[in-house]
């Protein structure tokens, strides 16, 4: 099954289960609360959460003057891929990530982290810019940022149905207000994890076409797991919502390929990659 047909079956998932949970906890008024609810978060997440995760990582901007190399690179990838020049951002911390932000190729953002720029060479750094670029003209971001959303407000719909009492009219009874106030948000996160883990894989195989170097990407992504499991990253560890976003889960507390897995694990990643350079010869 291919990356986008699963995620959209992913995102279909998610939304009956935001709709069904507002009707069993509030009958066809909670269906309204949850439409409304998701429309709001949504339309702020839609025009904000770009500026909003660079400010939490504490990121600044920088151009061709400031970061040559690293700038030049991502200008190179972008026009490979015949993308539009992304904003170019730099976070001061020592743990080796990245990520992408933005609603659109044409409002997006690419961020790097000091340490990964410090421990990579210039040809895996290509490697994580392309995967980075990949997710932009994949717009994982946006879908993302939507599934992230829509599993906050799923978990505040189940909240406000504890706090008033949910709608025990359903076909379930209060049984199935209590059931699905506990685990609602439960899979939601669920779905959200899975369609996270299906767009790293996606952009992994995009971004080894876009740079033309599956072992590029490989070698980058062995180097950064195995440097990111001693590193803390205080911003990240404070705002572990972000944590989906990054090439690698900056947390310490990560499970490797577990259900609440935000990332794939990295060995599968790099055998994948390596498959990929099999086929395209030696030159991969």
């Amino acid at each position: 099954m291919g990356g986008m047909v699963r995620t959209a079956i992913l995102m279909a998932a998610m939304t009956a289960l935001f709709l069904g949970a507002g009707f069993l906890l509030g009958g066809q008024g909670g269906i309204v609360i949850a439409l409304l609810i998701a429309v709001a978060t949504n339309a702020f997440a839609y025009w904000n959460a770009d500026k909003l995760v660079l400010r939490m990582h504490n990121a600044h901007e920088v151009d061709a003057q400031g970061a040559p190399e690293y700038y030049g690179i991502v200008a190179q990838l972008a026009g490979r891929a015949g993308m539009p020049m992304p904003r170019v951002y730099l976070i001061d911390s020592d743990q080796p990530n990245a990520f992408a932000t933005g609603r659109s190729p044409a409002n997006a953002a690419v961020a790097a982290t000091t340490g990964l720029i410090r421990r990579l060479t210039a040809e895996e750094l290509a490697g994580v810019m392309a995967h980075e670029l990949a997710h932009v003209r994949n717009r994982d971001t946006l879908i993302m940022t939507v599934t992230a959303t829509l599993a906050g407000a799923l978990s505040m719909l189940a909240n406000f149905a504890l706090f008033f009492g949910g709608n025990r009219n359903n076909p379930l009874g209060i049984v199935g207000s209590l059931l699905m106030m506990v685990l609602a948000p439960l899979a939601a996160a669920l779905v959200q994890m899975a369609i996270s883990r299906s767009r790293e894989y996606e952009a992994d195989r995009i971004g080894a076409e876009i740079c033309g170097r599956p072992l590029w990407l490989a070698g980058a992504l062995e180097k950064i797991d195995r440097v990111a499991r001693g590193t803390v990253n205080m911003a990240a560890e404070r705002n572990p919502a972000t944590a989906h976003l990054f090439i690698i889960n900056p947390l310490h507390a990560q499970a490797m390929d577990g259900l609440f897995a935000t990332h794939p694990s990295t060995q599968n990643r790099i055998a994948r990659l390596r498959q990929m350079a099999g086929a395209a010869g030696p030159w991969g």
